[in-house]
């Protein structure tokens, strides 16, 4: 990919290397010249960047703003979207299972296919899952100390970031606990941007969740690809199995991915704000409000999808035409000195400016995170029992080695590789 940076000048790709190591400052600079800029995308189409917080708020929530090209009036030729499977290795003949997916679909559609699972994530649901999620965060801690090296340095995203939030999804979904490993590889695959990787693993978990189905068929359990089958056989039919096969993968992908890094982001930037880490040792209350702050300012997913414009229109005073794509960035939204007073400083005490969530990481509108709520109690339980039970945690490497070593360069995303740390050898529970 990288032979398509620099070939229109004046217009950033967002693989530029710039904006891989360095996000923040980078879209940053980037909004500062304007609320929309011209862009290029990963295979070098054009597109629109919209920067700024009030702007990508009214993208996210805007009918008109459409996630799937097919959903615009008069829309007959190609898929826009064909020349990027293509660049990632997806065959065509697995193309739809992306292209065709909740994340990518729009109303009447994407209603219908969200109220099929929005029941396991209810605000009544997830509070009964937190026992669950307090289960397995803590057997994760008795076991970390077992994975320390001799200097007693672990790495917290393999043996603790990662490994809590998929066992919950998947326990939820219905995914085997064989096959979770399988899951780790195919999120891996998939952010390394390799065509080859991307191309040899996606088949085989698409193949494997049809496995799934058909066994859940033959015997139901109590998970959410059970009672996907039952609304499949309620419904007339009209739930296929690809999009069956869709819905499982955006949640388990979405629900997991997501929050190993909100964890691993948000842990690395409390070790090094010690301040923000006293105030929460302080007042374990604050976690809440920690974990919002945490999503605003180091939050793991920096875009959304692309939206495609369904009509003429005009944003901040850019012309958009039908038919063009626009990519909201949620890092340069989150850090808005229009809308936050010094955004660039960790403030776990950040009020609210109204009523409800005053931050974009985890999107806005009808696409707004399914799971936003299990996330956050994740991300509560985990970093706050993780923080009591090793209260002398600390960076077993310099925070700079952190940037330029161990994160993963990839569009979109803010995610750590390894986060190697100093365990308190005697701390109690």
């Amino acid at each position: 990919m990288q032979d398509l940076i620099g070939k229109h000048p004046g217009e950033p790709n967002v693989m530029d290397p710039e904006l891989l190591a360095d996000p923040f400052g980078g879209y940053g600079r980037l909004r500062e010249r304007g609320p929309v800029l011209r862009a290029r995308f990963m295979d070098d189409t054009p597109i629109w960047l919209v920067t700024r917080f009030e702007e990508v708020r009214a993208v996210l929530r805007d009918p008109r703003f459409v996630n799937n090209p097919y959903s615009i009036p008069g829309h007959t030729g190609p898929d826009p979207r064909a020349r990027l499977m293509e660049v990632l290795g997806i065959p065509e003949e697995y193309s739809g299972y992306i292209l065709e997916s909740i994340l990518t679909s729009d109303p009447p559609h994407h209603a219908r296919l969200r109220r099929l699972v929005s029941h396991a994530f209810t605000a009544r649901r997830v509070t009964e899952l937190r026992p669950r999620v307090e289960e397995i965060t803590d057997n994760l801690l008795d076991e970390l100390t077992g994975h320390a090296d001799d200097n007693g340095v672990v790495d917290l995203i393999e043996h603790f970031a990662y490994p809590l939030p998929i066992t919950v999804i998947c326990e939820l979904v219905g995914v085997p606990e064989a096959d979770r490993s399988r899951w780790r590889a195919f999120g891996s695959d998939l952010a390394s941007l390799e065509p080859e990787r991307i191309g040899a693993s996606f088949p085989d978990v698409v193949d494997r969740i049809h496995e799934l189905i058909a066994a859940r068929r033959a015997a139901p359990r109590d998970d959410l690809i059970s009672a996907l089958i039952h609304a499949q056989d309620s419904d007339g039919g009209r739930l296929s199995d690809t999009e069956m096969v869709t819905l499982v993968m955006a949640l388990v992908l979405a629900g997991h991915e997501t929050t190993a890094h909100l964890i691993g982001n948000g842990t690395t930037a409390l070790l090094t704000h010690p301040d923000q880490l006293r105030l929460l040792k302080e007042n374990w209350g604050l976690l809440p409000h920690a974990v919002h702050e945490l999503m605003r300012r180091c939050g793991s997913v920096q875009m959304t999808q692309l939206r495609y414009a369904a009509e003429d229109m005009e944003l901040a005073g850019t012309r958009i035409r039908q038919g063009e794509a626009v990519q909201p960035v949620l890092v340069s939204a989150n850090h808005d000195p229009r809308h936050y007073n010094d955004p660039e400083r960790l403030d776990l005490t950040r009020q609210s400016a109204g009523r409800g969530e005053d931050h974009v990481g985890f999107g806005h509108g009808m696409h707004y995170c399914l799971g936003a709520s299990l996330a956050r109690q994740e991300g509560e339980v985990a970093i706050g029992r993780l923080l009591r039970r090793y209260p002398n945690l600390s960076l077993a490497v310099a925070p700079n080695q952190l940037k330029t070593q161990v994160r993963r360069r990839q569009p979109g995303a803010w995610r750590l590789l390894h986060l190697p740390l100093n365990l308190d050898r005697h701390a109690s529970h």
